[in-house]
């Protein structure tokens, strides 16, 4: 092909992807849809300049207009979170996290969080950005039955191990996790504690999750494209304490990054004010919506985790699928991409490593389908579609078709500026 060629091609799957993704029921916890306000602050200008350093500070000429929209964003994000201070440049969930090691700890520092087969996050892990600093990660002891971490064994834990950061929140993350209980045991060792808010960031926004400043948290590490339905991107808030500011602001910049993505910093300042105007009834409608799905899953027969505590108080149902095929997870969810439902395989707590590829569980996010106007009731037929593809084996291309006509009534992006909030028939 001539290189014109390779542009169109890579155009044509552009478009491909979009028609596709806007005929399928998105369920990835970890994804949502920008509004057409936040997208043309992502496609703008701002994405071909450089803005090393703080606003009216700058290391380069020519960022007046930057300046001044990253500053409205530091004040949003502080009212919408009621926190003392944003910071609005790492550019992703992991490089919040990054900073965060890197200005509060020293290698050879202890550090406790949550397991990958609990649901904890890679970047706080060995493998992950608290082995690149360098640091001693120990686990949180995990109660199965209540799917969270055990209060008591991990606050003997904190006083065993003086941590210098406890680190709460996950990737697998149905349930407030217990800082309020622990925060205090962690002040008693000296420790930071912090938060990692990046599924349950809008959630917390709206009022409808745990408020970790508020409950013993000094820093809360996101992304910005989960729940809070923002371009990919990361966030630092915390609150003020000290010289320690001053340490997690060498980290950012220049300790992990140098410029961070400026198209990328707007369209998270258009989204926090569609979060101030709209947050609240949107997240309201995300943990209506995860309930419902929940229990119509679980009416339709299958094994749906959590339910002596209301199966989930977030975006996120947990589905074991192990007694329905040997592959469990493995199995359902490319099934279930055959027929235009898109979800991801996950490790439950009682998984062993090995089983990576075979896990137990199914991960399911409501976010993006409450974004685009799907109430409870839409929630009961998403659940029939996954039965009919897992329990009744129907040909999924058949079940397909049905999705696709099903899904061509949600086509606007709600709780936003451009087209408000949906119409209740």
């Amino acid at each position: 092909m001539s290189y014109a060629e390779y542009k169109d091609k890579v155009l044509e799957f552009i478009e491909a992807h979009e028609k596709w993704r806007a005929s399928t029921i998105n369920l990835i916890a970890s994804e949502n849809v920008t509004s057409p306000s936040v997208t043309r602050a992502v496609a703008s200008g701002f994405m071909h300049k450089y803005a090393e350093g703080w606003p009216r500070q700058r290391y380069y000429q020519g960022c007046k207009y930057v300046d001044e929209v990253e500053l409205i964003g530091v004040d949003l994000f502080c009212r919408l979170f009621k926190s003392d201070f944003a910071d609005l440049r790492p550019i992703s969930g992991t490089n919040a996290n990054q900073a965060a090691f890197f200005g509060l700890t020293q290698p050879g520092d202890n550090v406790i969080v949550l397991h990958t087969s609990h649901g904890g996050h890679i970047s706080h892990m060995p493998f992950g950005a608290a082995g690149m600093r360098g640091l001693n990660v120990f686990t949180w002891p995990f109660d199965n039955e209540s799917f969270n971490i055990d209060v008591d064994k991990a606050a003997q834990l904190i006083r065993e191990k003086e941590p210098k950061l406890v680190v709460f929140g996950g990737s697998l993350f149905p349930f407030p996790h217990p800082v309020k209980e622990l925060a205090p045991v962690a002040k008693e060792v000296g420790a930071y504690v912090m938060y990692d808010a990046a599924h349950v960031l809008g959630l917390i926004a709206g009022g409808e999750f745990q408020d970790p400043l508020r409950e013993g948290a000094d820093i809360v590490t996101s992304s910005t494209h989960k729940t809070f339905p923002g371009p990919q991107g990361g966030v630092i808030l915390y609150k003020n304490f000290g010289e320690d500011v001053a340490k997690l602001q060498w980290a950012i910049f220049p300790g992990v990054l140098s410029n961070h993505h400026l198209h990328h910093m707007a369209g998270k300042v258009i989204t926090a004010a569609e979060m101030l105007e709209y947050g609240e009834a949107y997240a309201k409608q995300i943990v209506k919506n995860a309930k419902a799905l929940a229990e119509a899953l679980a009416e339709e027969g299958f094994n749906v985790i959590g339910e002596d505590q209301g199966y989930t108080k977030s975006h996120q149902v947990i589905v074991d699928v192990s007694d329905l095929h040997e592959a469990a997870g493995g199995w359902a969810a490319p099934l279930l991409e055959e027929a235009g439902i898109i979800l991801n395989k996950n490790l439950l707590p009682w998984d062993p490593l090995e089983k990576v590829n075979t896990p137990s569980g199914l991960r399911i996010g409501v976010q993006e389908m409450t974004r685009v106007g799907m109430m409870e009731d839409d929630m009961k037929e998403i659940a029939r579609f996954m039965r009919r593809v897992l329990i009744d084996k129907e040909d999924p291309k058949k079940v397909e078709k049905e999705v696709f006509e099903f899904r061509r009534q949600f086509q606007k992006v709600y709780y936003s500026f451009d087209y408000g909030l949906p119409m209740k028939e």
